[in-house]
């Protein structure tokens, strides 16, 4: 049997144990009840009769131990009267061998209640069975018999107490270590959910914007290919350029989830304002007409404002060239403040036959797509990423005409962040 089965046996087998208690109880009382204490030489045996009450109400007492789990105070009751009964039965030799079977139920009864009902049923206890003891054995009342039934009753009190309050001191520990495992497991799941979003995002965001340009592209090279080969080869450069392009940040993307020892992870930052201009290039040679308004900037951005601010424009412009219609002409104007870097991406579209662009949210246009574009997420991860960073973002029509995104991403906070 394991160590740990060997000690633990008594947990798994209650009635088993109590049972065996109560027959170690029981011989210890008979011989007990036999042995002369205070013979010339040390305690002896065989030195006194053993009495048939005797035999009788250790029987009793000792049978009330097996349920002293299931009925503790019964039990105590139960054993403290045939103590007392005992007592007054042999006053003449007042041994109450029987007074073990109290003890052990007051011990029980400590271990299992709480500590002021220990108190009151301990005290309650030690001073009848010690009063019965001064009252009608032939002793003085300060006898080393009585002191005795003073001295085991309380102790098993205190002893019962102290069980307890490590049991309890235990289940404690235990209830912390299974609660913190609970919460570790738990924020690993959030984690790993988070993480995948984020891939989501980025996946999306790197490969809708390259998609919806090859997309536009081959549609040109597809209406020009017989009246004009000329520029249909050129439309086509634009499909392999822009393939290129995606495969490219493609790459770099799914090799960010590479370890961090990986030789052929890729090293390149990732993209941000600073390639705006090949950004905005790209929907330039698309046929989007785009005017770029960046003042010049104050100081370097973080490095999550940074790529936030490259995907709001990115994702704007991909939902301008998809939504926007023909002769269509988009303006991006980023101001970057003390505190707070605003992106602004207008267009003064009035959209494509069958998309509702007034509704009053692009959410609802590209719901409206068709199934083969992939729409639906564009501004659900352009939302996630501001609020990510505790920006706004407000998106809608122009009175004008047209739409507007515009994006308000705080410096201060995220720079505090970034250098704790």
């Amino acid at each position: 049997m394991p160590r740990t089965g060997r000690f633990q046996w008594h947990r798994t087998h209650p009635l088993a144990f109590d049972a065996a208690l109560a027959v170690a109880v029981f011989a210890a009382i008979l011989c007990g009840s036999v042995a002369e204490p205070h013979g010339p030489h040390g305690p002896r045996f065989g030195e006194r009769p053993l009495l048939a009450s005797t035999v009788v109400l250790a029987a009793l007492a000792c049978t009330a131990l097996v349920m002293r789990r299931r009925l503790p105070r019964t039990v105590l009751a139960a054993t403290g009267a045939l103590t007392i009964v005992e007592l007054v039965v042999e006053s003449n030799d007042p041994r109450a061998p029987v007074a073990a079977a109290s003890v052990i139920a007051l011990f029980t009864v400590a271990s299992r209640t709480d500590r002021p009902t220990t108190w009151r049923v301990g005290a309650l206890t030690v001073v009848v069975l010690t009063a019965a003891a001064m009252l009608f054995g032939e002793h003085p009342w300060y006898a080393q018999e009585n002191l005795a039934i003073f001295a085991w009753t309380g102790m098993a009190a205190a002893a019962g107490d102290a069980v307890r309050s490590r049991r309890a001191y235990v289940n404690a520990i235990r209830e912390r270590a299974e609660r913190a495992e609970r919460t570790r497991e738990e924020e690993a799941r959030r984690r790993v959910a988070e993480e995948r979003m984020r891939i989501a995002r980025e996946l999306h965001d790197v490969v809708a914007h390259h998609i919806a340009l090859v997309n536009v592209q081959a549609g040109v090279a597809s209406h020009v290919m017989d009246n004009r080969p000329d520029q249909a080869k050129q439309a086509l450069a634009h499909v392999r350029e822009a393939s290129r392009s995606a495969l490219e940040e493609l790459r770099a993307t799914v090799g960010l989830l590479r370890q961090s020892d990986d030789p052929k992870a890729p090293t390149e930052p990732a993209p941000g304002l600073g390639v705006l201009d090949q950004l905005v290039d790209g929907f330039v040679r698309a046929g989007l007409p785009v005017d770029l308004e960046i003042p010049r900037p104050s100081g370097a951005l973080p490095a999550s404002v940074d790529l936030t601010a490259y995907r709001v424009v990115q994702e704007a412009l991909t939902n301008v060239h998809k939504h926007a219609g023909e002769g269509a002409r988009a303006t991006v104007r980023i101001i970057q403040a003390e505190d707070v870097l605003t992106v602004t991406v207008l267009d003064d579209g009035a959209g494509r036959a069958g998309v509702p662009r007034q509704r009053g949210d692009r959410a609802a246009a590209e719901a409206c797509e068709p199934e083969e574009s992939g729409g639906g997420h564009g501004l659900i991860g352009m939302r996630e990423r501001v609020f990510a960073l505790r920006g706004t973002v407000v998106t809608g029509p122009r009175a004008a005409g047209g739409f507007q995104v515009r994006v308000t991403l705080p410096l201060q906070a995220v720079h505090t962040g970034e250098t704790a």
